[in-house]
């Protein structure tokens, strides 16, 4: 792990610190989403996770023990081995490089853990640092969906990106 931030997996004590994410309107309009997301609904989910091996969740941590953001891979396929990367970096936190150790360190566990074949994600299309963070890590864009989520009262198109374990292991 790096020296600079780990992760580890998501407790019910992280529950407020991920819940102040998903109703953050500067960090769900990247996810899609809007910003609203209860407690009870967080934190039932929260329980219906320990029952599945179909979602991972994550909380970054930085070297003081910071809760710096979250990392999950969502419709994890063990069939075949292939599941849904997402990332949040707390605003607070966001331009000190934690994404890219972030990225890393769930393909790490993805593909060493886990053993799955492929990782994909989407991204908004204007989101260029968030793309470039992941061509960096070897992602790849896939393809293009026009016009498939609405932010702020406009269609927004996204990328489908995706990395494979064969390269990542070279």
């Amino acid at each position: 792990m790096s020296e600079k931030l780990h992760i580890r997996v998501l407790e019910k004590e992280d529950l407020h610190f991920v819940h102040r994410l998903f109703n953050d309107e500067s960090v769900t309009n990247y996810w899609f989403e809007e910003p609203y997301l209860s407690f009870e609904q967080l934190k039932k989910e929260y329980d219906e996770q320990l029952r599945t091996d179909r979602l991972r969740r994550f909380i970054l941590e930085d070297e003081a023990g910071e809760r710096v953001g979250f990392v999950a891979l969502y419709k994890i396929d063990h069939q075949h081995r292939h599941a849904e990367f997402a990332i949040i970096i707390s605003p607070d936190y966001q331009g000190k490089g934690y994404a890219s150790i972030a990225t890393d360190l769930a393909i790490s566990y993805s593909f060493s853990i886990l053993n799955l074949h492929k990782l994909y994600l989407l991204v908004a299309k204007k989101n260029e640092k968030a793309i470039h963070i992941y061509e960096k890590a070897g992602f790849k864009e896939e393809g293009l969906l026009k016009e498939h989520f609405f932010v702020d009262g406009q269609y927004e198109d996204c990328l489908i990106m995706s990395l494979f374990q064969n390269d990542f292991i070279k």
